[in-house]
């Protein structure tokens, strides 16, 4: 083995030496200040005193020469910091169990306070400011900048590492309105220093009780555990703190911070960015103050979102700092208080500062949604830019565009009003609304919907309608509906209509909606359209209240209450046998029934107006219609109206041209169909031109009575009277007949059913022998001239009528 070099020998006893000197005097050093710590004590407390507005209690000091080593290192207990108010305002600024401090004894022998570490455990750190503005950090005097810039050669104590563990830090401003509350559990940080300032890095672990920058609006990322590093930069000549990007943990989130602070101002500024690239909606959300968060929580977004915020603010008094947020949302599923969204994307951004110089308060706060695009029940919609203004009084608007099949409509609206089929549905509406519970709130519409080749079905009334089409375009004030288009079996119908001031009808006042249609037909058959005649069956019962309702129930509500005045115009109408030509008419619908005027038919070589209404209740429906008849084929009029329920006259026995006037009121139901005992009104008529064709009842008697005259055709020149109606009843008025075969005077009771009894007085003198007479006095007083058979026409057991002769009558005479 190799002998080591004598000065290697020297240098070794040298070091050894030395570090032996140093031990002896950190001995020296540890039993003197051991051995006298109570007068130390008292003379450093005495010291610290004086520069102190207020008192500094230590309750004992330690050396820890190991644990400081080669430095001097103290440990002080129980120490607590009191400001000259603390009685009034009973807030320590600080209470320390444990207070570790080593200092660099190289550096002190060169005169420079180096503090190569404070450790602060099971503390309360309490920075408190009053109402007036005051802290308790004014036990800290104020340094004299004239007497510190004229001491040359002293040098600023330097700290180089300092822990926190187990601190209550606590900023409580109650003029600013802010409260910053952390439990610190492990705080450690190492400081460089240079000629313009400092840098520390930090590794944190707090519990955030609280973060409010406006405690009337309550804490940002309440009750989050705070997790990261973090690199700062302090620049001394601008007052300048530089927080550099890092990742944060706040909770299970990971954001990146960055942050800036500038001292030099009365009130320290700062601007903090926050950046989370990927974190659920929910969980963003409750890192807001509660004012925002309660808004942002009836909301929902599936996955996570890319969010970023950022905060610009003061220390000072005042309100909140201005937020600003911005959120990219890709293939999202957004789920809102009325609606789920799926395939949502939209680039959203935030701000409480919306115009500038009016505060960052709600009124000023305002929500912009860029690129919006989704499907709502497999219905695509864009929106180029949404924006809600005044989160106070919230008011959104924007331009809906859509364009789907309108089967996929069933499932948004329901299918108890309105039932889709086939067809497409382009829509484009610029709106404006309040938003009430976070749904759009009587918006105001401008725009247009247009539906083409569609199916629907109007469910309450049973109407089915084919390759319908819809022009809607709403106005600021009106609704004006085009170029409709609808098929219901063989009729055709187009459509014109508008609803004057109509969206604030259908918010406020369903009931007063006048939709005026003009209607136009080739040809219409009316027994398609026999739901009008059911009362509206009842949607599905709905649990309603007047703040939420949705969608369907609103155009339920619509369609129930809303009236329509409907001007018709109608090449060709049929119903049943009944086929009309040039029909003209005004109907006028409401819950309560529908009301007709002006209604004008060709029909049998003649005209016919009718006026009356139909009023709706259950299944039956009750009618009173005025009827005028101008020239009607009479055989023709019979046959298509069913001979009136009549089984013994039918227009196979009817022949001329009727003039009539009539007021039928009575009971018809969902299927048309009148019931005969509910009839009621009266008959007024004229025949002209007339004859009774193969009638059987006269054919019966008269083969008899009047064996060589034509009974077949028993011919009039004219015929009048009048029918008095009561249910299966007619009574027919006295009346005289005066015919080709015979004159007769009628009157008595036709009946329906059961119950006819007419007394029918017949001259058998032939009336063709009175043919030459002009003299119609004289005609008039020969026509019962003779022998006259008095007959009665009552109920037979086969339920034809038969004729007898009536033996009362001839009693009578």
């Amino acid at each position: 083995m190799e002998k080591m070099p004598r000065w290697s020998k020297i240098t070794l006893r040298i070091f050894i030496g030395l570090v032996a000197l140093v031990a002896l005097v950190f001995v020296g050093l540890g039993l003197y200040v051991n051995a006298n710590k109570k007068t130390l004590l008292a003379t450093i407390t005495e010291q610290l005193n004086k520069n102190l507005n207020g008192s500094l209690t230590i309750g004992s000091m330690d050396p820890t020469f190991f644990k400081g080593f080669p430095g001097v290192s103290i440990s002080l207990k129980n120490v607590v910091i009191k400001d000259s108010l603390w009685k009034v305002h009973q807030h320590t600024l600080l209470e320390a169990q444990d207070f570790e401090v080593s200092v660099n004894t190289m550096a002190l022998l060169k005169g420079t306070i180096e503090i190569r570490k404070i450790g602060i455990n099971n503390a309360k750190i309490d920075l408190f400011t009053d109402t007036s503005g005051y802290s308790n950090t004014a036990v800290f005097r104020k340094k004299d900048k004239k007497k510190t810039d004229s001491t040359k050669g002293s040098t600023d104590a330097q700290l180089k590492q300092f822990s926190l563990n187990n601190v209550n830090f606590i900023v409580d401003n109650r003029k600013g309105h802010k409260l910053f509350h952390f439990e610190v559990a492990d705080l450690d940080g190492k400081m460089d220093y240079s000629f313009s300032g400092w840098e520390a890095n930090l590794k944190l672990k707090t519990l955030a009780k609280s973060m409010a920058f406006n405690t009337r609006r309550g804490s940002f990322i309440k009750d989050k555990v705070l997790e990261g590093p973090f690199k700062i930069n302090y620049d001394e000549d601008t007052g300048i703190i530089l927080v550099a990007p890092n990742q944060l943990n706040i909770g299970n989130d990971p954001f990146i911070i960055r942050a800036q602070f500038d001292t030099s101002k009365e009130n320290t500024t700062f601007k903090i960015d926050i950046k989370a690239p990927s974190i659920l909606w929910k969980n963003a959300a409750n890192l807001l103050a509660p004012n925002i968060t309660e808004k942002l929580l009836m909301f929902d977004l599936k996955t996570p979102i890319d969010a970023s915020c950022i905060l610009n603010g003061d220390m000072g008094p005042g309100g909140d700092p201005e937020i600003n947020v911005t959120a990219i949302v890709k293939d999202n599923v957004l789920k809102t208080p009325g609606a789920i969204i799926d395939s949502c994307n939209f680039k959203g951004t935030f701000t409480n500062n919306y115009e500038k110089g009016k505060g960052f308060t709600d009124p000023n706060s305002a929500i912009k949604l860029y690129g919006f695009t989704g499907s709502y029940t497999e219905m695509p919609f864009s929106i180029d830019t949404m924006m809600i203004l005044d989160l106070e009084k919230p008011i959104a608007t924007g331009v809906f565009k859509s364009k789907f099949a309108v089967a996929k409509l069933n499932k948004a609206i329901g299918t108890e009003t309105l039932k889709f089929g086939k067809g497409t549905a382009t829509v484009k509406l610029a709106y404006k609304a309040d938003i009430v519970d976070f749904k759009l709130h009587k918006p105001l519409v401008t725009g247009v919907i247009d539906v083409v080749n569609a199916d629907v079905s109007y469910v309450p009334r049973k109407l089915n309608f084919t390759n319908t089409a819809v022009s809607l375009n709403f106005t600021t004030d009106d609704l004006f509906i085009k170029n409709i288009r609808l098929q219901s079996g063989k009729s055709i119908v187009m459509m014109d209509g508008q609803i004057r001031n109509f969206l604030n009808l259908y918010y406020n006042d369903p009931e007063k909606i006048l939709l005026n249609w003009q209607i136009r037909s080739p040809q219409l058959h009316l027994g398609e359209f026999l739901g009008f005649l059911g009362t509206r069956k009842p949607a599905r019962a709905t649990k309603k209240s007047s703040k939420n309702t949705s969608f369907s129930e609103d155009v339920n509500d619509l369609f129930e209450k809303s009236k329509v005045d409907m001007h018709l115009r109608v090449a060709k109408v049929y119903y049943n046998k009944f086929i009309g030509t040039d029909v003209t008419a005004d109907l006028f619908l409401s819950e309560a029934g529908i009301g007709m005027k002006n209604i004008s038919v060709k029909h049998g070589g003649g005209a016919m107006k009718v006026n009356g209404n139909i009023s709706q209740k259950g299944n039956m429906n009750r009618f009173l219609v005025n009827t005028s008849l101008s020239n009607v084929d009479i055989k023709n009029f019979f046959y298509s109206f069913d001979n009136f329920g009549m089984t013994t006259l039918t227009s196979k026995n009817l022949k001329g041209f009727l003039f009539s006037k009539s007021t039928i009121g009575g009971l018809i139901t969902d299927q048309g169909r009148v019931v005969t005992n509910s009839l009621g009104g009266n008959i007024v008529f004229d025949l002209k031109q007339g004859a009774l064709l193969q009638f059987e009842p006269v054919k019966s008697v008269g083969k008899f009575a009047f064996p060589f005259r034509d009974l077949d055709n028993i011919t009039f020149s004219n015929l009048n009277g009048k029918f008095d109606v009561r249910g299966p009843l007619i009574t027919i008025a006295p009346m005289q007949i005066n015919s080709s075969l015979l004159n007769m005077d009628v009157s008595g009771v036709y009946s329906m059913s059961k119950g006819t009894n007419i007394a029918v007085d017949v001259p058998l003198r032939n009336p063709k022998k009175d043919a030459d007479i002009t003299d119609k006095r004289e005609i008039q007083e020969r026509r019962m001239k003779g022998i006259v058979l008095h007959l009665l026409a009552t109920d037979g057991e086969d339920g034809k009528i038969k004729i007898k002769l009536n033996k009362n009558r001839n009693k009578e005479k």
